[in-house]
C-alpha cells in the first residue's frame, strides 16, 4: 500500500524515498483510464486553490484573494472548457476524451464537481467573513448603515452612479434587455403608491463602478473599515429610480456566456475579424445563471423564461453573487492581514556592470527567476536597446503584456528613431485580445512592423532579440521567458528569463521570427526546439533516451515542472521509461493527467502541486543523461510550454537548452531542487486522483520554496561575489 501522504516527508521529494506503489485493476493500468480526466484535474486544482483560502498560515486578507481566484478560475472554465463541451454534446459529439468519457458524461461529471465547489466557496466566504469581522472589516447591508452613513451613500449615489444606471421595465413594450457575459443584474418587483399597479423591471448593476462602495476613507486610521456592496446602493436609493413606486421583492442575478472565439482561417484581415469576434463573445450563449436563492417566484420564472436557460443551468446561490469581486476588499492599509513586503532583487552582476544589461549579457549568459529577481530586468533590457545607437534592430513576441506596457513603449520609442523593429502580436491570448489589437495599432503607428503570426495556431513562444553593432561585426543579444512579457502578472507569477549573446541561440531566434513572419519552417536549429514541429519528438526521445540509461544500468532520473500535463503521448512516454527504471519526480501545478505509483504502469513517478503566495509558472524539464541528478552532464531546458496537446501540437513553442554550468546549476540545484523539497505549500497526487496535503500541525518551520527564494540570491545573477555564498536550502522561522 501506499505509504502515508499525510506525513511532512511525503512532499520532500528530494530526500524522501519513493512510496509504496498501489495495485489497481487492468482498465487502469491499461485502458483510457490510466489518463485522468483533464476537466476533473482542472477542478481539482480550484479545490486546492480554494484551501489556501482556509490555511490558517496565510495572511487573513491573502486568503480573501484566494477565494476570489477560485471563484474568477471556476468561471472561466465555464464560458471556455464547458461551452466547449455542451456544444459538442448537443451536437450529438461522441468522440471521448484520452480517459474514455465522452462529452456529455464529462458534463455531469463537472456539474456534479462544480456545485460542491460552489457550495463550499460561500462556506469559506462566510467563515472569511466572520475572520473580516473580528479584525474591524465590514461589509454591509443598507440596513447597517448609520444616518450619517446614509446621507453619503445618497451623495454618492447621485454624484457617481445615477447619471450610468439605466432601470429597464420588464413588460411586453420593453423587451428583456440583453446583458453581457459576467452581467450582474437586480430584478425588482414594484407596486405602484397611487393605484397599487405593478411594475417589474431589471437594474444592471454597472460594471465601470467598483462593486464594493468604501465608506472609510483609506486614511481613517485604525478604526472600523466599512464597505456597501453597490447592489445594496441601489436598492436603497430605489425611489430615485422609481419615483412614486415601493419595493414588493427582489433578487440578484449574473450570466456567464460562451466565451469561446471561433475564427475563420481565411480571414483577409485578422485584426478585424478578431474585433468582430470580440463583440461575439459578448453576445455568446447563456452557460451559466447564478440567481440568489429564495428569490420571489414569479421574477425567478420570468428572468429563466426570458433568459431562456434550461433549470439544469440555473444556479441558486444562497450567499454572495460574484465572489471573484472579493478582491476589492483586499485594502494595502491593512498591511498587517497581508504577505509581508517582498522587494525584488536586483542581479548584482547588474550593479557591478552600473546596469548596463548588455555588458552583464556579454560576460555569461544570465538567468533571471521572477518575481525574486526583478521583471524590470526585461524592461531594461529592451528601453536601452531602444536608446542605445549603437542597436540596429529589435524584434519581439508578445502574447499578454500590460495596458500601458513600457515594453511597447520601448518598441515604439526604438520604432521612432528609426530601428528597425518587428514585433509579434499574438491576437489569440484568450481575454487579452482586445488589450492586444490596441497594441499592434500602437506600434503601426510608431512605424514598427507588426506581424500577427498564424490564423490556426497561436504563437507562445516568449522571444526577443536585440541586434547591436559591436566594432566591424552584428551581435545579436536574445531573451528567452517561460511567462508573458507582462510587468504586472510578473510581479506574482514565477518564471524564468534567460539572457544570452551566443550566437547559435541568436541564430536560432532569428529562425522563429522568419518561420513566424514567413511561414518557412526553421531548419537546422542549434540549442532549440519548436513545436509544432520539434518538440514533441525531442522530448519523446530524450525520455526514451533516459529509459535506455536505466536499462543499461546507469542513474537515470528526470525532474520536470510545468502547469499542464495531459499529452498522451507524453504520459506514455513517461510510463515507459518508469517502467524502465527511471526516477520521475514531476511539479505540476494545475491539470495532471498522469497516474503516478501504481504498480506495472508508473512505480517510479511522483507528482506534486506547489500553490502558495506566487503563481508557478515556470516550465523546466531535466534529464539526468546517464549521470543522474544533480549533475553537471545533466542536459536541461526552460520552455514555454506546458505538455499539453495544444502546446505541443498547435502552438509555436520554444523548448531551450541551457548550456551555461552557473545557469544549468541554478535551475537543477537551486529551482528545482528547492521546488521537490518544498512541504509548506505542497500537494502530493495520489494513484486514485486524490491530491493530500501534509499534515504540518507539529512541524515548527516547514520548508518552503517561495520564502527560500525570496531569502536568498540566484547562482548565475551573481556579480563578483560569485556563488560562495549561496546557501543550502533553507530560509529563516515563520
Amino acid at each position: 500500500m501506499m505509504k502515508d501522504v499525510s506525513a511532512p516527508l511525503a512532499a520532500d521529494f528530494l530526500n524522501a524515498p519513493l512510496p509504496d506503489p498501489v495495485e489497481l485493476d487492468q482498465a487502469r493500468r491499461t485502458g483510457p483510464k490510466r489518463f485522468f480526466n483533464r476537466e476533473r484535474s482542472w477542478l481539482a486544482f480550484n479545490w486546492r486553490v480554494l484551501e489556501e483560502a482556509e490555511n490558517p498560515r496565510v495572511p487573513m486578507l491573502e486568503r480573501l484573494r484566494f477565494l476570489s481566484i477560485s471563484a474568477a478560475n471556476l468561471d472561466e472554465f465555464y464560458t471556455v472548457r464547458v461551452a466547449g463541451l455542451r456544444e459538442l454534446a448537443r451536437a450529438g459529439n461522441r468522440t471521448p476524451a484520452a480517459d474514455g468519457r465522452t462529452p456529455a458524461e464529462q458534463l455531469v461529471m463537472i456539474d456534479e464537481d462544480a456545485v460542491r465547489l460552489l457550495a463550499h466557496q460561500q462556506t469559506v466566504w462566510k467563515d472569511l467573513r466572520g475572520d473580516m469581522e473580528a479584525e474591524n472589516l465590514h461589509l454591509l447591508t443598507a440596513a447597517d448603515l448609520t444616518a450619517q452613513e446614509r446621507q453619503q451613500m445618497r451623495a454618492l449615489f447621485l454624484r457617481d452612479v445615477f447619471p450610468i444606471v439605466s432601470p429597464l421595465a420588464i413588460d411586453p413594450a420593453h423587451p428583456f434587455p440583453f446583458l453581457p457575459n459576467e452581467g450582474f443584474a437586480v430584478a425588482v418587483a414594484m407596486e405602484r403608491r397611487s393605484d397599487k399597479r405593478t411594475l417589474r423591471a431589471l437594474l444592471p448593476v454597472p460594471a465601470q463602478i467598483d462593486r464594493f462602495i468604501r465608506l472609510t476613507p483609506a486614511d481613517a486610521g485604525d478604526g472600523p473599515i466599512r464597505f456597501l456592496p453597490l447592489e445594496e446602493l441601489l436598492l436603497l436609493q430605489i425611489e430615485e429610480l422609481f419615483p412614486g413606486y415601493v419595493l414588493k421583492g427582489h433578487c440578484a442575478f449574473r450570466v456567464l456566456r460562451d466565451s469561446d472565439l471561433e475564427v475563420e482561417e481565411e480571414a483577409e484581415d485578422l485584426v478585424r475579424e478578431f474585433e468582430t469576434a470580440l463583440k461575439r463573445r459578448r453576445r455568446g450563449e447563456i452557460i451559466r445563471l447564478k440567481m440568489t436563492a429564495g428569490a420571489p417566484e414569479d421574477l425567478r420564472r420570468e428572468i429563466v423564461e426570458e433568459i431562456g436557460v434550461d433549470e439544469s443551468e440555473v444556479i441558486e446561490v444562497d450567499g454572495l453573487i460574484g465572489l471573484a469581486a472579493l478582491k476589492e476588499l483586499v485594502v494595502d492599509d491593512r498591511k498587517d492581514l497581508l504577505w509581508p513586503t517582498f522587494t525584488p532583487r536586483v542581479p548584482e552582476r547588474v550593479q557591478d556592470h552600473g546596469g548596463d544589461m548588455f555588458a552583464a549579457i556579454r560576460q555569461k549568459d544570465m538567468l533571471l527567476h521572477h518575481p525574486y529577481e526583478t521583471f524590470d530586468m526585461v524592461i531594461r533590457f529592451l528601453t536601452q536597446a531602444a536608446t542605445d545607437p549603437n542597436v540596429v534592430a529589435i524584434r519581439q513576441t508578445l502574447y499578454r503584456t500590460s495596458r500601458d506596457s513600457p515594453i511597447v513603449a520601448a518598441l515604439c520609442e526604438a520604432a521612432e528613431a528609426g530601428k528597425t523593429v518587428t514585433a509579434l502580436v499574438e491576437l489569440k491570448a484568450r481575454f487579452d485580445e482586445a488589450a492586444n489589437i490596441r497594441q499592434s495599432r500602437r506600434l503601426e503607428r510608431a512605424g514598427a512592423h507588426v506581424v500577427y503570426g498564424f490564423t490556426h495556431m497561436k504563437t507562445h513562444a516568449k522571444i526577443s532579440t536585440v541586434v547591436r553593432r559591436e566594432g566591424d561585426r552584428l551581435v545579436t543579444y536574445t531573451h528567452f521567458g517561460t511567462g508573458n512579457y507582462h510587468p504586472m502578472t510578473a510581479r506574482i507569477y514565477t518564471d524564468l528569463s534567460l539572457f544570452t549573446c551566443s550566437a547559435a541561440m541568436g541564430r536560432d531566434a532569428t529562425k522563429v521570427f522568419n518561420y513566424i513572419s514567413g511561414y518557412a519552417p526553421p531548419d537546422g536549429l542549434e540549442n532549440l526546439s519548436i513545436s509544432p514541429s520539434q518538440m514533441k519528438d525531442h522530448l519523446l526521445t530524450s525520455i526514451a533516451a533516459e529509459a535506455a540509461h536505466a536499462k543499461a544500468g546507469k542513474p537515470a532520473v528526470i525532474w520536470a515542472k510545468m502547469n499542464s500535463l495531459i499529452e498522451p503521448d507524453v504520459i506514455d512516454a513517461l510510463y515507459a521509461a518508469s517502467q524502465a527504471g527511471v526516477k520521475i519526480d514531476l511539479v505540476i501545478r494545475g491539470i495532471c493527467g498522469i497516474r503516478p505509483g501504481v504498480v506495472g504502469l508508473s512505480e517510479n513517478i511522483r507528482v506534486k502541486s506547489v500553490v502558495g503566495r506566487f503563481l508557478e509558472h515556470s516550465r523546466i524539464v531535466c534529464f539526468g543523461n546517464g549521470h543522474g541528478l544533480p549533475s553537471k552532464k545533466a542536459r536541461v531546458y526552460i520552455s514555454s510550454a506546458d505538455w499539453m496537446g495544444r502546446n505541443l501540437n498547435r502552438r509555436v513553442e520554444t523548448l531551450v537548452e541551457c548550456l551555461n554550468p552557473t545557469v544549468k546549476a541554478q535551475i537543477v540545484s537551486q529551482i528545482m531542487a528547492a521546488n521537490l523539497a518544498d512541504t509548506a505549500q505542497s500537494w502530493v497526487l495520489g494513484p486514485e486522483g486524490d491530491w493530500v496535503r501534509p499534515d504540518l500541525t507539529n512541524v515548527d518551520n516547514p520548508f518552503s520554496c517561495h520564502r527560500f527564494f525570496m531569502e536568498n540570491p540566484s547562482l548565475s545573477g551573481r556579480g563578483s561575489a560569485g556563488a560562495k555564498d549561496v546557501p543550502e536550502l533553507g530560509h529563516s522561522a515563520d
